[in-house]
């Protein structure tokens, strides 16, 4: 804990939106249309048992007979909220298993759904109909790993917290780190781009990522899996997968840099009494700590208290935490712990002295176990949520000094329509990454309901485009926002986009109707 000499107590208008309102409300009002494509059927159930294992397929399709609620986890996203209808379920076990699915799937139109471990928060990995599931959980081996270069080769099935183990003796770690990292793979993660803690320090998936191994739409396996940190020969054909959420082909395989394992690491968790103190307390920490800054988590009281009410533990006491707002963790990690402890030690004397009023109160952690409890709160808030209600989740990219507003603004337009009540919109807070420019804004809500999503939605998407910001920031678009990548994307863009797709997927088979609106 801090000393008891450094422990102590101690809304702007949005710029004009230049974007058509009645062009991006036409496309947000549209409807899912028909890729003519085909459902699975006993004799596509015949062919793949020709050459897969029996524990290799999940089918309501005879002679399979597999109970429906067998596939309920597959067909289903976590949060309830997106339900498919597939009848079939397909765990292969080698990248040529996945090729020869793939081939027979476009020539028959059959449309796929490429499943990792189905954390995703925008649909993207669940049928929107009875597409085929496509699981990547039997590709878990892990290729190659070089202790020298820190490159690591893997299937697109391993899950994340498996490849930190591994890495682990070997002194390495993972460029990305997440909450879902227990059941979350890294196929899935590239795919989506997946953005999470460590993105201020070691940078997103398109830097990190150096090959990819894809079966394109029509079988062809794409052999991009390079170990080379350098390599100008050409167009760099992976980066179109990365965040291309499945939709251009299947990742089976990944190259991926991992840096060395850091020698010291701390987390302090402040406490701050407005959002005024938030943006010169970030300008203070990136200055001072320099190339040790890993993580500047960002949490408004709501998400705190709800996080602390759900069980993550304590912080710091309710007296510590008296008229606090607005909470930040910040961790460092580097080569040399004395040099590391100096650096955050001066830090907190300087944002704690009574002068500044940036803080109010904080923890630092003094044992692994206390490091571990207080980036606990901060990873706890969606489960959190999750446990006060059905949840709305917003994604967006925007600049950090609207923040507060985009939250402020969301409250005052449910208040307006009535909607902040225990029987339909229970909470509402927001937390993310702050060095990012990452805001989750969340509401937590009685029930899934089209009242309170139609009060959200645009409503959101037009305040993000109003600050010129990205709908979604790491989560991707799935199909839960594809109306909405007008809001962030010009039409040139989405015609291009749209020209990729075809060129790679001309029968439409590679999870149909996500990422590009219809």
């Amino acid at each position: 804990m801090l000393s008891a000499v450094a422990r102590r107590r101690v809304l702007a208008r949005a710029p004009v939106w230049r974007a058509s309102s009645s062009l991006l409300r036409q496309r947000w009002a549209s409807t899912t249309v028909s890729l003519n494509l085909n459902s699975v059927t006993e004799a596509d159930l015949a062919h793949f048992s020709s050459f897969l294992a029996p524990s290799s397929i999940l089918s309501t399709l005879s002679p399979s007979n597999t109970p429906a609620d067998e596939l309920t986890a597959f067909n289903n996203d976590w949060m309830g909220k997106y339900k498919g209808k597939s009848t079939m379920v397909l765990k292969p076990r080698t990248t040529e298993e996945v090729s020869r699915i793939v081939k027979y799937c476009n020539e028959k139109r059959i449309g796929i759904v490429p499943q990792g471990g189905n954390t995703g928060l925008v649909g993207g990995s669940v049928p929107v109909r009875d597409e085929l599931i496509l699981s990547l959980s039997n590709l878990n081996k892990i290729r190659s790993f070089d202790p020298v270069s820190g490159i690591l080769v893997a299937d697109a099935g391993c899950i994340l917290q498996s490849l930190v183990d591994y890495l682990a003796p070997h002194n390495h770690i993972m460029p990305i780190d997440l909450g879902a990292k227990g059941s979350c793979h890294i196929g899935g993660n590239v795919s989506t781009n997946a953005g999470g803690l460590r993105l201020l320090r070691y940078g997103s998936l398109h830097g990190a990522v150096l090959g990819l191994e894809v079966v394109m739409p029509d079988g062809t396996i794409l052999n991009q899996l390079s170990t080379l940190r350098k390599d100008n020969t050409g167009y760099d054909l992976k980066q179109l997968f990365i965040g291309a959420e499945g939709t251009l082909g299947v990742v089976t395989g990944v190259s991926i840099l991992t840096p060395v394992m850091p020698a010291a690491t701390n987390a302090v968790v402040l406490a701050l009494p407005s959002f005024d103190q938030v943006i010169p307390l970030y300008k203070i920490v990136k200055r001072d700590m320099g190339e040790i800054l890993s993580a500047f988590e960002y949490m408004d009281r709501n998400a705190y208290t709800l996080s602390v009410k759900h069980g993550q533990g304590k912080a710091l006491s309710e007296e510590e935490t008296e008229g606090a707002q607005y909470f930040v963790l910040i961790e460092t990690s580097g080569g040399n712990k004395e040099h590391d402890e100096e650096k955050l030690s001066n830090l907190l004397e300087k944002v704690m002295d009574p002068d500044t009023g940036l803080v109010t109160s904080g923890v630092l952690a003094q044992s692994p176990t206390q490091f571990e409890s207080l980036w606990a709160i901060r990873e706890g808030i969606p489960e959190a949520v999750g446990k006060a209600g059905k949840a709305y989740k917003y994604d967006v990219s925007i600049p950090v000094s609207k923040f507060k507003e985009i939250v402020d603004k969301t409250r005052e337009h449910l208040q307006s329509k009535g909607l902040l009540r225990e029987d339909a919109v229970k909470e509402v807070v927001s937390y993310g990454h702050f060095g990012d420019g990452n805001i989750h804004l969340n509401i937590a809500a009685a029930a899934y309901t089209p009242e309170i999503t139609a009060a959200l939605e645009p409503f959101v998407f037009e305040l993000v485009a109003s600050y010129n910001g990205s709908v979604s920031a790491e989560h991707g678009i799935g199909y839960a926002k594809t109306s909405a990548l007008g809001y962030s994307k010009d039409q040139t863009s989405i015609e291009l986009m749209k020209k990729i797709k075809k060129l790679f997927d001309p029968n439409g088979i590679m999870n149909p109707w996500k990422v590009l609106p219809h």
